[in-house]
């Protein structure tokens, strides 16, 4: 069967619920916005729908199905407890050519209820032809999350738009890219312009300027791991983006957000394999920027953690390009977490110091620069960025500094697939642990009594102990 989505209005119009139940009220409740003459007929109707149908001037009827009850039926529900009543009325209402819905009957249904948003003036129909009830009811949820809190005002000004940009604006691409970029800050911004606003954006659309016209580099963190950790005005800038410039630790489903017509380049950075140099990446950062519209660079994490954010900040605020930053979850805060592992924790860790595993233009001999002795003396935990490849140093140089050989120490590899690799052991023998587990990089260090808390199922992602 091939159902195609249309979005019929049945204001006003006869329909029939054949139910009382849990059922029945689910189907109601998600109807009743919708302005339609509602019947409901069942031999037992529940306390709350009674209840609804009476505060909603619904008719009731508390007796079993009779096929009359059909009659100048536009459309029917049947949803009653017994499956023979209601693969019945399915049948009828086939042979008068009444569109039925059937509960739990795909094949009976000659139309199929989907998973619905209702907001305002705005409707959202999800199915999956039957094939997933659970997937449309979550992807519905997603999308409910999407939605601006004032949706219902932002539709009602949008719509008055429509006549004054005809109005004001003969052009009708210049009109129709009014109308778009409007919508689409209103939606960004979850608010409305005023009169004077509007009218100033008009008269620029109307004489061919961009009234939302964005310059400058925005320097965004991406969050560590799955797409959905960025922040919303993260995701946000993605949008509005006329270049994209990413790294290797980026979840590609982000990529997906931005524009059809946003460039994308990607500049590969990851400790040992980089595909361009730093000093490269902050000149095609300047380039970009100079060429006109927002560039987006984005960088797994957070920038500003040891993501050489500021260096591009300052490269291209020296060349006199507007810069900006929006914060990223950051991996030594939230991989830890993701296995059960606090960085802090009350009467166990207070503070902890995040220290880098490599340094810019130093090839191996990291641990020659690191200050074990100072390291070694913090009483709380210790996370290593970027230091997979140095791991046996740097648990040997803490133990020789004077750090009990038994201090908990974790190895945390995240992924993009929503789950942790994690191996656990102490300073003595977490280098072979790791060895053993075969555990890849990129992985945080966790050295310090928090290490040993956690446990499977204990994160907010599904882990995987070694």
């Amino acid at each position: 069967m091939a159902y195609f989505p249309f979005f019929v209005d049945i204001g006003g119009k006869n329909g029939l619920i054949a139910g009382g139940g849990r059922v029945a009220l689910h189907k109601l409740q998600k109807l009743l916005p919708y302005g339609a003459k509602l019947q409901i007929v069942a031999p037992e109707v529940s306390e709350v729908m009674e209840r609804t149908a009476l505060e909603n001037d619904i008719c009731v009827i508390k007796r079993a199905f009779e096929p009359s009850d059909l009659n100048e039926m536009f459309f029917v529900i049947a949803a009653s407890d017994d499956a023979k009543v209601n693969a019945e009325i399915g049948r009828l209402c086939r042979e008068r050519g009444i569109f039925v819905n059937v509960v739990d009957d795909k094949e009976a249904c000659s139309f199929l209820f989907p998973s619905l948003v209702k907001e305002g003036n705005l409707s959202i129909g999800i199915s999956t032809e039957g094939t997933s009830p659970e997937v449309a009811a979550e992807l519905r949820s997603r999308v409910v999350s999407m939605i601006p809190a004032d949706m219902d005002t932002i539709l009602a000004y949008l719509g008055s738009l429509r006549p004054l940009a005809k109005a004001h604006v003969k052009d009708t691409g210049r009109r129709a890219a009014f109308l778009k970029d409007t919508a689409r800050v209103c939606m960004d911004t979850n608010a409305v312009f005023d009169e004077r606003e509007t009218m100033r954006r008009l008269e620029a659309y109307a004489h061919g300027e961009e009234a939302d016209h964005i310059e400058g580099v925005l320097l965004v963190g991406a969050g560590c791991g799955s797409f959905d950790l960025i922040t919303v005005r993260g995701l946000r800038a993605i949008r509005q983006a006329r270049v994209l410039v990413y790294d290797d630790l980026i979840d590609q489903r982000l990529l997906a957000y931005a524009s059809e017509r946003c460039e994308r380049i990607y500049v590969g950075k990851r400790s040992g394999r980089h595909s361009m140099a730093q000093e490269q990446i902050q000149k095609l950062l300047i380039q970009k920027a100079r060429e006109g519209g927002l560039i987006v660079r984005l960088k797994g994490g957070d920038p500003f953690v040891f993501g050489r954010g500021m260096e591009e900040m300052m490269a291209l605020r020296s060349e006199g390009i507007p810069a900006a930053y929006v914060p990223g979850v950051t991996s030594c805060v939230a991989i830890p977490a993701f296995a059960g592992i606090p960085v802090t924790h009350r009467e166990i860790s207070r503070s902890f110091h995040v220290i880098t595993g490599h340094l810019a233009g130093q090839a191996a001999d990291l641990c020659s620069k690191l200050d074990f002795a100072s390291l070694a003396r913090l009483e709380g935990t210790l996370v290593f960025l970027m230091g997979f490849g140095q791991l046996r140093q740097i648990a040997d140089g803490l133990i020789h500094a004077g750090k009990e050989a038994a201090t908990p120490a974790a190895v945390v590899h995240g992924t993009f697939d929503a789950s942790v690799a994690v191996v656990r052991g102490t300073l003595a023998d977490i280098a072979e642990k790791a060895a053993e587990a075969a555990m890849q990089a990129p992985a945080v260090i966790i050295v310090g009594r928090v290490a040993a808390l956690g446990g499977a199922h204990e994160g907010c992602m599904e882990e995987n102990t070694i």
